[in-house]
């Protein structure tokens, strides 16, 4: 049962971490690998589903974003809007690979939607740099211990 909750607090932390929430899920990581008792790699590989869900709910959020747009409780001001969306087209895809970033990493997977980019695309992409980061963290945290 403590697994179940340790593997599903972790899923959470990592899901949320990945959209709008202010969610951490890296604390969250390291306290388990330091806890020990579940294997690091099936602790990555849980924090690494949450947080690659979470960017795929910001991809839709993006896909639909442009409805609301012309609304005035709407967050995002035009200008910031194009300035993003100019930012994505100047680098492309190979921009999402920062998606693991605290800054702007989320908003990288919303204007991904935005700018329709094809779900596999940013599936693979996302899915490297979110993996990425926790495998380096996980390494980082098992190497000082």
């Amino acid at each position: 049962m403590i697994d179940l909750a340790a593997y599903g607090g972790l899923f959470l932390a990592a899901l949320g971490a990945a959209t709008i929430l202010p969610f951490q899920s890296e604390p969250v990581l390291v306290g388990l690998l330091l806890a020990g008792g579940q294997p690091p790699w099936l602790l990555v590989l849980v924090a690494s589903l949450g947080n690659v869900l979470g960017a795929v709910t910001n991809w839709v959020l993006g896909r639909w974003i442009h409805r609301w747009r012309d609304r005035p409780w709407f967050p995002v001001k035009p200008a910031q809007l194009a300035r993003a969306e100019a930012w994505y087209r100047r680098w492309g895809c190979w921009s999402l690979l920062l998606s693991w970033a605290p800054l702007g990493g989320d908003a990288l997977t919303v204007i991904a939607g935005v700018l329709r980019e094809p779900l596999w695309v940013f599936l693979i992409l996302v899915t490297i740099a979110k993996t990425g980061r926790y495998v380096v963290l996980a390494l980082l945290t098992l190497g000082l211990t």
